[in-house]
């Protein structure tokens, strides 16, 4: 059954992978309102919700192992929703187990050291899932649509030349081959979103006086550079999209249907890795056993020895009696 579940994931998200070595038009390639069939918000929420179970269970299991990390990283123009994705997606999930980072424009310290440098500091630990909300690629994608910023991070003038991009792109590769090899997954999601949402979106933050706090003139602006950060966004997936470290390019013009393809991504990841609860060896089962005796020699007077195995053997012994009557009735 697991097989089977994992298999449906694998095939729900496959359209949304950027095939390693391909070259991506995204205006051509990717429909930002596609629906993969599912026509009603609802059925979406469903699944939203089985997929939130389904992370809060391998997140445990990865907590409980911590062999792996896994980092998600978002990216998406101004409205994409990928905080929305974020607190839906990672709802069920134990926040102690979660590290978010955000990366805005980089301070003069940050400044001070490589391009990856601040965002190797926000990386994961062992058993946890890391999201970047932005992420590393903004140094090729907004530091490419404006190169004024290129100026600001104080490169050698060899380094300046025009094969920077592609030089960034090479080292993006190794550096997530470098964490893949030392165990943490590295799995990539574009909210695609449509000019025209994005619109609406940029509207709706402007006539809800509560969302009012999300607009900034500065959005409008980059608006002005969506043919660059489309050029921007199709060479950097066609360039960064590897066998190691794959692209999704996910539809954001439904909100719904953009956070059930996050959790459904995220969830292919960690079944991937399967990880495993710790394995207990015998002496320490011996050690249980000893502990669990002297707790219920502990029970008050007229309660259960131990509530929890009581309630356990009463469900295994209705799901017993279940199967019998099913089977008796056929008789009949």
């Amino acid at each position: 059954m697991a097989e089977d579940r994992a298999e449906r994931i694998a095939e729900f998200i496959r359209p949304l992978r950027v095939e390693p070595g391909t070259k991506v038009h995204l205006a051509k390639d990717f429909d930002p309102g596609y629906k993969a069939g599912i026509r009603k918000k609802r059925d979406g929420v469903e699944l939203l919700r089985e997929g939130v179970e389904l992370l809060a269970d391998y997140q445990r299991r990865l907590a409980a192992q911590d062999t792996y990390g896994v980092l998600m990283c978002l990216q998406a123009l101004d409205a994409g929703g990928k905080d929305g994705t974020i607190r839906h997606v990672m709802s069920g999930i134990n926040p102690q187990g979660v590290r978010v980072a955000g990366f805005k424009v980089p301070s003069a310290e940050e400044l001070d050291h490589d391009f990856l440098w601040r965002y190797t500091r926000e990386l994961p630990r062992r058993g946890e899932i890391g999201i970047f909300n932005r992420s590393h690629y903004e140094e090729v994608l907004v530091v490419r649509v404006h190169p004024e910023n290129l100026d600001r991070q104080k490169l050698p003038e060899a380094a300046r030349g025009p094969d920077v991009w592609e030089r960034r792109y090479r080292e993006i590769n190794d550096w997530e081959r470098y964490l893949c090899d030392n165990g943490f997954k590295v799995v990539k999601v574009f909210l695609n979103l449509s000019k025209e949402e994005q619109r609406l979106r940029f509207l709706k933050r402007i006539d809800v006086p509560e969302r009012n706090w999300k607009f900034s003139s500065a959005d409008v602006r980059e608006r002005a550079r969506w043919d660059d950060y489309q050029r921007a966004f199709s060479q950097m997936l066609s360039a960064t999209s590897t066998e190691w470290a794959p692209w999704y390019v996910v539809p954001a013009d439904h909100k719904w249907f953009a956070r059930v393809c996050a959790a459904a991504v995220l969830a292919h990841t960690l079944m991937d890795i399967d990880p495993q609860y710790p394995h207990v060896s015998a002496r320490t089962r011996r050690e249980l056993a000893e502990v669990k005796r002297e707790l219920e020699r502990q029970a008050p007077e007229g309660e259960p020895r131990d509530p929890y195995a009581a309630e356990a053997a009463k469900r295994a012994g209705r799901a017993k009696g279940g199967g019998k009557r099913k089977r008796g009735g056929g008789k009949g």
